[in-house]
């Protein structure tokens, strides 16, 4: 009991926790600012670190030690600070139910805990922490997001949804994303099957990009028309805790893709050496395809965006789903 306990603790605290995610947060920030710049034939992150790797970590810092929080009148920075710590402590808690933990926690439909814990309450306190800073620029970028999520997050759940369902069917624990891992990399080699896989995936993507903010559906922070959107008065450590909040969201999603959509460290043994580089490489072509189509898309308007949702995330989902229910 006392060792399960220790685990428990360092499965949230140190990997695939609090450290952890950070860590690989900011890495993951690191390979999108230098993907984007080459890309765009620019240096990208240089100076700081070798390569400029420590480059996010710097500017995380900076932001949390060194600037300071401009307050605006009625706003409330100390309520926005913790709707954000409480977002990204419900980030870091999903990662128990993640095949990577070492304290893993598999029961049946955990799927459905995950997806509460990684993904509504960590955009539900981001809305809040908006929220406790008013400005019309604020309002307009959360209406925004709000309506681009409307459509984008069912599209996220049933990405996760459909696969863990085939994988799980009559194997292992049901709907548990621990079980589902190990025979999804099946999915994509049976006829029946490979189709719905692939129509996931392509809605899979089209959920990342909206849940990243990046391009085209930058929309709720287009600098250019609302200066910021949500993030209009976030300033110093508020600033830095909701960009924390974005990379560890984006993070854990791609973690998710990797082992729901790409099986993880399949057909490997789970922790072993190849295992452990098949699970880096899936995860670095997630990364790169999403950070493609940022630097290769223009922003869309708003109706725009729910248009291109519609048609490519929620479509192929209902199509997928219905072909699930009848294989």
């Amino acid at each position: 009991m006392f060792i399960e306990v220790l685990n428990g603790i360092f499965s949230i605290i140190v990997f695939p926790g609090l450290v952890f995610l950070v860590a690989l947060g900011f890495f993951t920030q690191y390979l999108v600012r230098k993907f984007s710049a080459r890309y765009q034939k620019r240096m990208g992150p240089s100076y700081v670190g070798p390569a400029g790797i420590l480059q996010p970590l710097y500017d995380f810092l900076k932001l949390l030690r060194v600037k300071e929080i401009v307050v605006s009148r009625y706003a409330m920075p100390r309520v926005a600070e913790l709707f954000l710590v409480i977002g990204i402590g419900s980030i870091v808690s999903s990662v128990i139910f993640l095949p990577l933990s070492l304290f893993n926690v598999a029961s049946v439909f955990d799927v459905l805990i995950f997806f509460y814990l990684s993904s509504v309450m960590p955009l539900f306190m981001l809305i809040l922490a908006s929220l406790s800073m008013p400005s019309p620029y604020t309002n307009i970028g959360v209406s925004r997001l709000l309506s681009l999520v409307t459509l984008a997050e069912p599209v996220y759940f049933a990405c996760l949804v459909i696969p863990v369902y085939l994988a799980t069917r009559g194997k292992g624990v049901f709907m548990s994303m621990s079980s589902a891992y190990a025979t999804v990399v099946e999915l994509w080699v049976k006829p029946e099957t490979i189709v719905v896989m692939i129509l996931v995936f392509i809605a899979f993507i089209i959920s990342i990009q909206v849940k990243a903010m990046y391009p085209p559906f930058n929309i709720p922070e287009a600098e250019q028309e609302i200066i910021a959107g949500f993030e209009t008065e976030f300033t110093g450590p508020l600033l830095a805790l909701a960009k924390l909040l974005h990379d560890l969201d984006l993070v854990v999603a791609l973690i998710a893709g990797t082992y729901i959509l790409l099986g993880g460290p399949a057909p490997f043994r789970h922790l072993s050496i190849e295992g452990i580089i098949l699970v880096v490489v899936k995860y670095l072509l997630l990364l790169f395809i999403v950070v493609t189509i940022k630097n290769i898309m223009g922003r869309y308007r708003i109706e725009q965006a729910l248009h291109t949702i519609f048609k490519y995330g929620v479509i192929p989902v209902i199509v997928a789903a219905i072909m699930s229910s009848l294989i």
